[in-house]
């Protein structure tokens, strides 16, 4: 660790929760619970998308894509949060450190992106059903590529601005992951510059697909209100109950985390709720609550014809 100018650090420690020591071998149990059942519920997910012709629509296609990036995001983040709690892994190499920040808040710009997508898929479903079809046939594949071409090119810019300061001293990380924040605050040199990109990277990433989001979602509502029918404005608001419901937990946690104040104390546990507990609960928002995936379940899973089920 010594270099010719000083000393430098080649490593980290992640504190994660050591303030709770009591509660270590109960919050193992709890994540490692958690995490095997999100990667099984999002590989159902998705298994059933691909298999189950009725569900060959652009909303699950768009879901499908969802599915393996929940797989994604938890597993950057919780396998070593389990090595930590279980086995005392709290040191983790420079290149890993950077590595595994830049894959998290590359997965994270791309889950706020994809869900903007996925309710535009609803806006012109609902706001322009007559040419839906055609037009996401033709657009389906780009609009899928496009929230992964920007959180990957977006993450690598706060990515750099972080890696380049000097980390000479502290090497003890208080928080569960490598995340931008707690390292900046690490540096030995001036991290102001860094923090400013963060902070205009992280209003581009948050903020903006948030505030497309609420747009679409005005529309949305202006269109069903002209409905006459209270069964055809049920039926829209259906197709859209799970997304707000994702969407809603999703930024109101991450906003919390990366667009207020950085550095509080309650950092890492509005993060543990945005990188790991959330993502549990979607495959159950998307499957209790949406009839045609509960009955492509039974088809495949359970070997018998399923007329009909109420949602």
């Amino acid at each position: 660790m010594e270099g010719s100018n000083g000393t430098f650090v080649t490593e980290f420690f992640l504190m994660a929760f050591h303030v709770f020591p009591r509660f270590t071998i109960l919050l193992f149990v709890v994540c490692l619970v958690i995490y095997i059942t999100c990667i099984t519920g999002n590989m159902i997910i998705f298994l059933l998308i691909q298999f189950d012709v009725t569900l060959h629509s652009p909303m699950y296609y768009f879901i499908s894509v969802f599915a393996i990036l929940e797989i994604l995001f938890v597993s950057i983040i919780v396998p070593k949060l389990l090595d930590i709690l279980i086995a005392g892994g709290n040191r983790i190499s420079f290149a890993a450190c950077f590595l595994q920040l830049y894959c998290a808040a590359a997965t994270g710009i791309v889950e706020c992106y994809l869900l903007t997508v996925m309710v535009f898929d609803r806006h012109l479903a609902i706001t322009n059903p007559l040419r839906y079809l055609v037009l996401m046939s033709q657009w389906r594949a780009q609009l899928a590529i496009f929230p992964w071409v920007v959180g990957l090119v977006s993450a690598i810019i706060p990515t750099i601005f972080t890696v380049t300061l000097q980390f000479c001293g502290p090497n003890q990380i208080d928080h569960f992951f490598c995340d931008l924040a707690p390292l900046q605050n690490l540096a030995c040199s001036d991290s102001y510059i860094s923090n400013l990109v963060t902070s205009i990277t992280a209003t581009f990433a948050v903020l903006l697909p948030f505030i497309a989001i609420i747009g679409f979602y005005i529309n949305i509502i202006i269109t069903v209100s002209k409905i006459k029918s209270a069964e055809g404005k049920y039926k829209a608001f259906s197709t859209c109950s799970s997304h707000l419901i994702v969407a809603g937990l999703f930024f109101s946690t991450g906003i919390i985390v990366y667009v207020g104040p950085n550095g509080s104390d309650y950092d890492k546990f509005f993060a543990l709720i945005y990188k790991v507990f959330i993502p549990l609960l979607n495959p159950f928002i998307y499957t209790l609550r949406n009839t045609d995936v509960k009955m492509a379940f039974f088809r495949t899973f359970m070997g018998f014809k399923v007329k009909n089920i109420k949602a």
